[in-house]
């Protein structure tokens, strides 16, 4: 699984649904693994700096096989307290014997022994020791200041086993639907708002649940629920709603529930990605909601002034959700940022053009960086005929969600 998003690129939320999907294992086993796989991928900047300080080869230079065994054993010898360390090193040994590295068993037992012994006494940059890239460390701290830049790093690798869920109202009530759940095992924890969101935990694979194969339930997290529930407050019977970047379609379907006599139109830029949204409205029995594969950057005009409300949730850098996908941080580059803030800067220009005068955006990011969210609020109002309503920021740690930023824009009336 390491290898597979360390060396060949793949995002490690595939990575654990397919290993999982393809292997019988027990509840136990897959905690086991997600535990090693995902912190051995959340530390992996203090783990390679700590390898590093100990190896003569660098873990840039070493096999493949080598630098993960490693990587992973380390991470269970310091973070992993029920694993005993004798135990680590053993099976790190093994795993080189096995994978046809026997010539190479003696350093990697060598290495690890020295881990065990000495680097405690380690010295090593604050930006290291959280296991962040230094640019990273550097924005949140000039972002947030220190108070909540200590919160979130402090929280980070405190990832709730909780999911969180939306029930389905065209289903059943939120209490027959919290039965079904209660029955297959899960443990659920209601919250007020949204009122029809709630966390469950204790099952085992959440695709196998029957509340999520009838449809009486769909993942969203908290925070994608309120772009549609705060973006949306106050609005009356709006006629024709657009999600501009959709799938797999959680605020789409969530738009279409409150407006249960709009027309949703619910786009994304491959058939992949609307496949995604339209599996979920079979799956939901949703009848409003028109999924269309369509580019963002595209302007169709077709519809220029005559949407009520615009949901655009733009391509970022994802900062927000590194607790769930903890390779983000891995890949993103702070160049990375500058582009997609930009990018998202095209695609606002084009869909504001889609609303009826006193018509509604909705501009979402999950994403922690500003430039990427309020800056680019603050230009738009600045170049177009809109009022910033409203803006929130959470952040991870700070807030019972992942970072995530919404903003409610409304067109001038006579815009």
């Amino acid at each position: 699984m390491l290898i597979r998003t360390l060396e060949k690129g793949e995002f490690s939320h595939i990575v654990i649904n397919s290993a999982f999907r393809d292997h019988m294992l027990s509840s136990r086993e897959r905690g086991f693994i997600n535990r090693v796989y995902s912190g051995t991928l959340e530390r992996l900047i203090f783990l390679d700096y700590v390898i590093d300080s100990f190896s003569s080869v660098k873990t840039r230079k070493m096999k493949p096989v080598i630098r993960n065994i490693l990587r992973m054993s380390v991470y269970q010898l310091k973070f992993m307290d029920s694993v005993p360390e004798h135990s680590s090193i053993d099976e790190a040994v093994k795993l080189a014997r096995k994978r046809g590295f026997s010539n190479l068993t003696g350093f990697v037992n060598a290495v690890l022994r020295k881990i065990c012994t000495d680097s405690d006494s380690l010295d090593m940059p604050e930006y290291i020791k959280l296991s962040v890239p230094e640019w990273f460390f550097r924005m949140v701290r000039e972002q947030y200041g220190e108070r909540d830049s200590e919160i979130f790093f402090r929280k980070r690798f405190d990832i709730s086993e909780e999911t969180a869920v939306r029930f389905n109202l065209k289903k059943g009530s939120p209490e027959y639907t919290e039965g079904i759940l209660k029955k297959e095992g899960c443990r659920v924890r209601r919250i007020p708002v949204p009122e029809t969101a709630a966390y469950i935990s204790g099952f085992g694979s959440l695709t196998e649940l029957t509340a999520f194969k009838e449809g009486y339930i769909i993942v969203q997290d908290i925070s994608s629920m309120m772009a549609v529930h705060k973006g949306t407050e106050g609005i009356q019977s709006p006629e024709l709603i657009i999600d501009v970047c959709a799938a797999p379609g959680g605020k789409s379907l969530y738009a279409a529930e409150k407006f249960p006599e709009a027309r949703v139109i619910s786009r994304d830029i491959t058939e992949v990605k609307t496949g995604l949204i339209r599996e979920n409205i079979i799956r939901l029995g949703v009848k409003n909601v028109y999924p269309e594969v369509h580019d963002a950057l595209e302007k169709d005009e077709s519809l220029e002034g005559r949407c009520d409300i615009v949901i655009a949730d733009l391509p970022c850098s994802g900062l927000g959700v590194t607790g769930r996908k903890p390779d983000i941080l891995l890949r993103v580059k702070e160049k990375d940022c500058e582009d997609l803030a930009e990018l998202q800067r095209n695609i606002l220009s084009v869909v504001q053009s889609y609303l009826r005068p006193g018509g509604t955006l909705i501009y979402s990011t999950c994403t922690i960086n500003r430039r990427e969210n309020h800056d680019n609020a603050v230009w738009f109002t600045d170049k177009y005929d809109f009022d910033l309503v409203s803006e929130v920021q959470y952040l991870q740690g700070r807030d019972q969600s992942d970072g995530f930023y919404i903003a409610r824009l409304k067109k001038h009336e006579n815009g």
